[in-house]
């Protein structure tokens, strides 16, 4: 089964009053490159992630991105900075002896003093989120991988309809072949004629100028190579395998037989469907570039 290389998947996992949401793009790439975007706390997490995302795909560009959500407000907590406390009151007494003023300094004025209290994330419980976070990333790839397989499908179909058409055009070039060396025969039989106006004509010698046309023109082989391309290439389509690279290696295979059919005909039906198949080839070497 085909899959593309591009797809979006998403998954969550809630560990107490947090959730970790994780997403997962993919877009094409020779190879498989993973990046992932993490909160800082779990940096720890990012090489057995990265793992864990290259075991289930084999190509790609590849992005992750993991958020830390609280489910109320008791995700912050106040945090008090004793010593800053301590300062405020100490010049707060000093101000009070200053001014001759006995007046007691109350905690609440201490604590109403800028930067004495702040409200700070509540501390993550990494090892419970050592857990949770693999199992969301584990949704968000399954997620990821149906998209890829539901866009490869339709690629498969895409390619089974070209590849249709190329080996239906390869049966003709191979059927209209012989008809080329015939028509060569004729052609070569009349402009000889028509120049040795009445003087007999050496017909070995004509055999010989038709079997050299024939060895030149001859387009059996590429026509071998060719089908044997097309047949390797529907294998990949229904293996279960990535076949990305190796589709990408018969493409050029491919093109290479076609291009060498082109350059030896000098039959005006063969060249037209010689043309046909370039492009049939370049729209599969485009769509395997979207293949795992």
């Amino acid at each position: 089964m085909l899959k593309s290389m591009t797809g979006f998947g998403s998954g969550r996992a809630r560990v107490g009053d947090e959730e970790f949401s994780v997403e997962v793009r993919s877009l094409n790439h020779k190879f498989c490159e993973v990046k992932a975007r993490l909160p800082r706390e779990l940096a720890g997490l990012e090489a057995a992630l990265l793992k864990q995302v290259k075991e289930r795909l084999a190509r790609g560009s590849v992005e992750v991105f993991i958020k830390r959500q609280t489910a109320t407000a008791a995700g912050t907590v106040p945090v008090v900075d004793v010593g800053l406390a301590r300062e405020y009151a100490r010049a707060m007494r000093e101000v009070g002896e200053a001014l001759g003023v006995m007046a007691e300094v109350s905690w609440a004025q201490v604590a109403s003093q800028p930067g004495v209290m702040r409200l700070e994330e509540r501390g993550m419980d990494v090892e419970s989120a050592s857990r949770a976070v693999p199992a969301a990333l584990e949704q968000a790839l399954g997620a990821l991988e149906q998209m890829r397989q539901v866009e490869g499908e339709a690629i498969r179909a895409d390619l089974d309809a070209r590849l249709g058409l190329i080996e239906k055009w390869s049966r003709e070039v191979a059927q209209l072949a012989p008809r080329s060396v015939d028509e060569y025969r004729q052609r070569l039989a009349e402009r000889v004629a028509e120049l040795a106006q009445g003087i007999s004509v050496d017909e070995q010698r004509l055999a010989q100028e038709v079997a050299v046309f024939a060895e030149r023109t001859d387009i059996a082989e590429e026509m071998t190579r060719l089908a044997s391309h097309l047949e390797q290439f529907r294998q990949l389509m229904t293996g279960g395998e990535p076949a990305g690279r190796r589709m990408d290696f018969l493409v050029q295979e491919m093109h290479r037989e076609v291009n060498t059919t082109g350059s030896k005909s000098q039959h005006a039906e063969i060249s037209a469907r010689v043309v046909s198949m370039k492009a049939e080839v370049e729209r599969i070497r485009e769509q395997v570039q979207n293949v795992e």
